[in-house]
């Protein structure tokens, strides 16, 4: 590549971003034009490639996986199930807003983890679109906390995050057999041994600071008429429940399935699309053109466009020029600092570069560099440290921009087709200071237990000190409020007030 190459990838970067942050045209047209400009400079410098190597970049085990998910929880949408978890959920908050996010968040976090952060929001925000109609709240202060704690629960596990799913792939005992790493190798384990305690430390000052940011979205309460609204907001089609609940739960047992006994026969998108071609047949086999227009193709043209773009800047060295700035800087670090500066610069420049890039691709060209740093001789850099640093910041740095993860995309275009627009800077300005947060947290957790050399035995006593102390400053903020009625006098009520 020539010497431009860089910089006019990098110039793409930027425009597709002004084009996106000021609105100038909807984010699937930015992306495409980007993924344009990156096809047309690759032919200048002559390797452009054709259109069968092109659509090799679009990553297909996220559009089906978006495609199959969507035409599911459409069916579902229609028995009544988001209407009455919106109304159980209600009734466990109390009526306070604040208790109610703390939940949803929660919730979101815990099956992030379990599953993929995009399934889990492409079942968890048609619940609270819900919610927000039956209270008559505006939904996207509730999203957007729910798209935060999606990728902070989702950076616990091997499976909760694409960047995750990539490093313990690439860096498996069967990866790294060998290599002189094969010792070094990670397993499902040792990212809940490693990177779940950082991020339960991180959920709890994240909290804290969502409240701080959100005060007029996550504030006040809402007292309605519980009785009424079970029976306004009921089950519709106990039947349609029936067949299209226990295909979406074998759906979601086949995902754990795949995620502890892989193969390439049954990947998330072939699960997701037999699931909803099964649901179709057994539900509605006679109106599939109205169930695709369910699917937010604006969504899936976003994302064809951003892998197109993401890959074109990749061939034109955008990712390798990052991941050999960040090689060359440890390497000049002193011996006894080289390990503290190394987890300093994987967290940060990942997290920056996972925020404005997708983080897919960026990990992917990552996880090779991190081999290499470990194998150096010279640097003496041990593997696990270096993986759990580029874990983390790949994942949290997803939060702090509406492009920065897939799940990040899906939840605004949900939030769109429901009439409630998400910005590039209303998302920015709650998910940017969250990611610093937790990337601040993440990096002291990582400084204390690898670079300054812990004993690992210290490591689950202080966790559950921290958390003991934590949760007990967390108690006043998601306590049930005395003055908020309780669920007997909610059944007597029938009023509709606002308390703030």
């Amino acid at each position: 590549m020539p010497g431009w190459s860089v910089p006019v990838a990098f110039g793409i970067l930027i425009l597709v971003y002004a084009l996106i942050v000021f609105e100038v045209v909807h984010r699937a047209l930015a992306a495409s034009l980007g993924g344009i400009a990156a096809v047309i400079s690759l032919h200048v410098v002559g390797s452009g490639p054709d259109l069968s190597a092109i659509m090799t970049w679009i990553d297909w085990e996220t559009i089906g996986l978006l495609i199959g998910m969507m035409v599911m929880v459409d069916i579902l949408s229609k028995t009544g199930l988001f209407e009455w978890a919106a109304v159980q959920a209600y009734a466990q908050s109390g009526g306070s807003i604040w208790r109610l996010s703390f939940i949803l968040c929660t919730i979101t976090a815990i099956f992030s983890a379990l599953l993929d952060n995009v399934t889990t929001i492409l079942l968890i925000v048609p619940v609270t679109i819900q919610i927000s109609k039956v209270l008559e709240i505006d939904p996207v202060a509730l999203i957007i906390a729910e798209v935060m704690f999606s990728n902070i629960g989702g950076a616990a596990t091997q499976i909760g995050d694409p960047p995750n799913i990539i490093i313990g792939a690439q860096l498996s005992s069967q990866s790294l057999s060998g290599t002189d790493l094969a010792s070094q190798s990670i397993g499902f384990s040792d990212f809940i041994i490693h990177v779940a305690p950082a991020v339960l430390i991180a959920m709890i000052p994240a909290f804290w600071l969502l409240k701080k940011l959100e005060a007029k979205g996550l504030s006040g309460s809402r007292i309605r008429n519980i009785e009424l609204l079970r029976i306004k907001y009921g089950i519709k089609d106990i039947e349609l429940l029936k067949k299209s609940g226990i295909i979406l739960i074998l759906v979601i047992i086949a995902f754990f399935l795949h995620s502890a006994y892989p193969h390439p026969l049954f990947s998330v998108a072939t699960i997701a699309i037999a699931g909803a071609v099964i649901m179709l047949l057994v539900t509605s086999p006679h109106k599939v053109e109205e169930q695709l227009d369910s699917v937010e193709w604006t969504t899936i043209i976003f994302f064809a466009g951003l892998f197109i773009m993401i890959h074109g800047l990749e061939y034109m060295g955008l990712i390798d020029k990052i991941a050999e700035l960040i090689s060359s800087t440890i390497a000049k670090a002193s011996e006894e600092n080289r390990l503290m500066v190394a987890i300093l610069l994987l967290l940060w420049v990942s997290a920056i570069a996972s925020a404005f890039i997708d983080n897919i691709p960026y990990t992917a060209t990552m996880v090779p560099v991190v081999i290499e740093l470990a194998q150096d001789p010279e640097l003496q850099l041990p593997l696990g440290p270096l993986a759990w640093a580029l874990a983390l910041g790949a994942c949290l740095g997803g939060n702090g921009t509406i492009i920065g993860a897939s799940a990040n995309v899906v939840a605004a275009g949900l939030a769109e087709e429901s009439g409630n627009d998400i910005s590039f800077n209303r998302f920015f300005k709650t998910g940017f200071p969250i990611m610093i947060l937790t990337l601040f947290i993440s990096t002291i957790y990582c400084v204390i237990r690898y670079a300054m050399e812990w004993s690992s035995n210290l490591i689950p006593a202080v966790l559950i000190l921290i958390l003991t102390i934590a949760s007990l400053s967390l108690s006043p903020m998601v306590y049930k409020d005395p003055s908020f009625p309780s669920n007997k006098t909610l059944l007597s009520r029938d009023i509709s007030v606002e308390s703030e």
